[in-house]
Parts: C-alpha cells; sequence; structure tokens
C-alpha cells in the first residue's frame, strides 16, 4: 500500500502542473497577443478628401473677412467743402464714423481668426490611423492636418489614455494623449481590424 501511494503521488504532481498550465495559458495568450512581434494597426480612416475641401474652405473664410477687415480700416473719402465752412455736429459725427469702422473691422477680424483656428485644430487633431509598434510599449498616430497633408508622431503607450468606450459614444471616440492640449478624434465610421488589442491598448483608460 505504501509502495502505491508513493507511485501515485508523481501523478498527482504532474497533474496539478498540467492544471496550473492551463490556467495560465489564456493570461500568456493574452499578454502575448499585447505584445505584438511587428507593427499593427489598429485604427484607420482616410478622408483627405474632405479635409483637403475643409482647408480650402477655411483658407477661403480667412482671405474674405480679411479682406472686410481691412475694406471697414479704409477711410472714407473726404468731400470738398468751401473754407471756413463747418457743419453742425460734423465732429461728432467722424468720431461715430471711426467707432463704427473699428469695430467692423474687429468682428471680421475675429470671425476670420475664429473659422481659422477651429479648421486647423479640427485637421490637426482628426485621427486618420493608430498604429501599435512592435513590443507593444509605443503607438504611433497619424492625424490628416490642413489639406488633408497628414502628420505624423509616436508615444509611449502609457502616455495614452481612452476617455470613453467604443459603444458608449455615438461618433467620436475622444483620446488623451499626454503633453498636448485638446483631444484627438477617432471616428467610429473608421475601420478597427483588431478590436480585441485596441480596447486592450490604446482604448484603455489611463490616468495621465
Amino acid at each position: 500500500m505504501w509502495c502505491l501511494a508513493t507511485m501515485a503521488v508523481p501523478g498527482r504532481t504532474r497533474a496539478a502542473r498540467l492544471l496550473v498550465t492551463m490556467r495560465d495559458l489564456p493570461a500568456r495568450r493574452s499578454l502575448h497577443e499585447m505584445t505584438p512581434p511587428r507593427d499593427v494597426l489598429l485604427f484607420q480612416h482616410e478622408r483627405g478628401r474632405f479635409f483637403t475641401v475643409l482647408g480650402l474652405f477655411c483658407a477661403g473664410q480667412g482671405i474674405f473677412w480679411t479682406s472686410l477687415a481691412v475694406a471697414a480700416l479704409a477711410r472714407p473719402p473726404v468731400l470738398v467743402r468751401p473754407p471756413h465752412a463747418e457743419l453742425p455736429g460734423h465732429s461728432r459725427s467722424d468720431v461715430r464714423s471711426a467707432l463704427w469702422r473699428y469695430g467692423l473691422a474687429i468682428g471680421c477680424g475675429t470671425i476670420g481668426a475664429l473659422v481659422l483656428a477651429a479648421g486647423l485644430v479640427f485637421s490637426l487633431r482628426s485621427v486618420r490611423s493608430v498604429t501599435l509598434r512592435a513590443g507593444g510599449k509605443q503607438v504611433a498616430l497619424s492625424t490628416h492636418a490642413p489639406f488633408g497633408l497628414g502628420a505624423h508622431f509616436t508615444v509611449p503607450l502609457n502616455q495614452v489614455s481612452c476617455m470613453a468606450h467604443r459603444g458608449e459614444v455615438p461618433a467620436m471616440l475622444p483620446l488623451k494623449v499626454k503633453g498636448r492640449r485638446f483631444y484627438f478624434l477617432l471616428d467610429k465610421a473608421g475601420h478597427f481590424p483588431n478590436t480585441k488589442l485596441f480596447d486592450n491598448t490604446v482604448g484603455a483608460y489611463r490616468s495621465l
């Protein structure tokens, strides 16, 4: 009996080791998926034509409102009057005219600047593609930029935080990058080739 019990112990040990290995297999597999041996595309949305049109529109608006501001600042033509002839209230009307012209110029310039700034920020923060670099430690982001010319930069994964889950937002997915102002926007109409890897890496929330 003692011999049989002694022979049964190695078998139980092997079974226990096999059970532990089977339990750890999913965790090891998920860890391997989060550290890919090569670059993996996580998101892509090509809208180059739209941002080209948007850039042209914003540039046209800037030129239009700037020309209005310049025209408002231009002095009106001075009427020729006989010498020593002064109209009642002439100086007061000149002041009102100057205030009106300067106010109109400031308003037109402000509108043009706001349109240009909004188009610039939206172009620089609209994400074209997200790529997880080999090893899973860094993320490469590409934005459309003005006129769809594109801008690229790479940041560590631990400096990227997704402020909402893909299923919680209807249109735009906000992405926060440490050290950069404003959120980067991922349009849900784009393509997510690997949703599971995206949710576990770039799509995860981190306290920055």
